[in-house]
């Protein structure tokens, strides 16, 4: 156990296709949490492209980090331990961090805090409330689409993932179908709420008693409907489709997760990952579990999509009990988040 004052993390987080750097105390104060996106560049693409977003790390990350610091207001002398995203992500962009991460915890003398991208979305919890265990999250980003449950602090064990598309990349590639660029999810989460038709989509609940989820049948129903459409020389409903798929997304995602939290017998359920901003799930999460006396977080729009402030949470569960990562870590663009558990003692 690390004694002593509250930690001083500077984090890093290059997963994607953000470039990030924050300076957080104690694992809850967040000092600075700098974001620079490169979305308007992959808007064109249709989706990120790997290539092009390392090198767009590899020329904003000094000027990211340098003013993570300078926002802070602490000097380099002043940081306990550097923190990166050592996995899951794009391998490309997960070394530019790292290398940054590495030559900065030498050049300071500091540990070094190789730390999972899904545990710092789930612990951004932290950094707006107190986390309640045992606690389920439901995590919902473009890559992931997980049920995991925290027995402990620092302890995860994943009761429920996808089978094919993760909810984010369902969103894009239906907003794409839709005619939307990408990012898709902001466009369909726009006009889902502002629909006054809804076109029926199937729900797939898979086994009586999986926790898993599966998206790819219900992408496949809209693009059929869009179609069918087009071959009877009409316009498509985007706007009763657009509502349609998101309600179909928002029932299945809350309705294992609250059946999850009756199973497993949780205190607290955390919603996280970048879908966390979709409005109609937050609204309907909320709803079920005032419903259900269950206490819920959801951190606010900007710590639910990539960042570092929450990078810096999640290390600071290791920098606590001096679990630290040697400076020859490699990326691990597969790295499993139960493995990155706490060890006890």
């Amino acid at each position: 156990m690390h004694s002593g004052k509250p930690s001083l993390i500077l984090a890093i987080e290059t997963s994607c296709d953000e470039t990030a750097a924050a300076v957080v105390r104690g694992g809850r104060e967040v000092l600075s949490n700098i974001v620079a996106s490169q979305t308007d560049i992959h808007q064109r693409f249709g989706g990120v492209v790997p290539e092009i977003a390392s090198r767009k790390h590899v020329e904003q990350i000094t000027v990211i980090v340098e003013e993570a610091l300078r926002s802070a207001g602490v000097s380099r002398g002043d940081i306990d331990a550097v923190a990166v995203t050592q996995g899951p992500g794009l391998v490309g962009s997960l070394l530019v961090g790292i290398s940054a991460a590495k030559a900065l915890a030498l050049a300071l003398d500091v540990p070094l805090i190789g730390t999972h991208h899904i545990a710092g979305h789930i612990y951004a919890n932290r950094l707006v409330g107190e986390i309640v265990y045992p606690a389920l999250a439901l995590v919902v980003s473009g890559g992931h689409t997980e049920l995991v449950l925290l027995p402990e602090e620092g302890v995860f064990r994943i009761i429920g993932q996808t089978r094919d598309d993760a909810v984010g990349e369902a969103y894009d590639k239906v907003a794409r179908a839709l005619r939307f660029p990408y990012p898709g999810g902001p466009h369909i989460d726009r006009l889902a709420a502002d629909a006054d038709d809804c076109i029926e989509m199937p729900r797939a609940w898979l086994e009586p008693d999986s926790f898993d989820f599966s998206f790819s049948g219900l992408k496949t129903a809209v693009l059929s409907e869009v179609n069918r459409a087009v071959m009877r020389g009409e316009v498509p409903m985007f706007a009763a489709l657009a509502r349609g798929f998101q309600e179909s997304v928002v029932d299945v995602l809350t309705g294992k997760t609250m059946r999850a939290a009756r199973v497993f017998g949780v205190k607290q359920v955390l919603l996280c990952g970048g879908v966390a901003a979709n409005r109609g799930l937050r609204s309907r999460m909320r709803e079920l579990c005032g419903e259900a006396g269950l206490p819920l977080l959801i951190p606010p729009m900007d710590l639910c999509t990539d960042n570092a402030a929450m990078i810096a949470a999640a290390a600071d569960l290791k920098w606590r009990r001096g679990q630290f990562t040697p400076l020859d870590m490699h990326a691990e663009p597969l790295m499993p988040l139960e493995d990155w558990s706490v060890r006890a003692g």
